[in-house]
């Protein structure tokens, strides 16, 4: 397995995580979103991660983003930093 590549949108709760999926299914836009709500410092790129190996994200992360297709987004996805949405792309 090679790169990956994933955007994520990370939140405190599980009902903040399932708001914003509403959201996206809503069609807003997923860069958006991550802009306005995400907790992590690449929201203000969108959520994106970038480019990344095996073995760099803890593991419910990269699990997460191994299942997705290009351009699905996950279900929340907890980890220790809280809920994750991640957009593989």
């Amino acid at each position: 397995m090679g790169k990956m590549r994933a955007k994520h949108i990370l939140v405190e709760h599980k009902f903040e995580a399932e708001d914003l999926v509403r959201k996206i299914n809503d069609g807003t836009p997923f860069e958006k979103l991550a802009q306005d709500f995400s907790k992590c410092p690449s929201g203000k790129s969108g959520g994106d991660l970038g480019e990344f190996s095996k073995g760099m994200m803890v593991k419910p992360f990269e699990e997460a983003v191994l299942s997705l297709k290009e351009g699905e987004v996950s279900n929340p996805v907890k980890t220790q930093f809280g809920f994750h949405l991640i957009l593989r792309y």
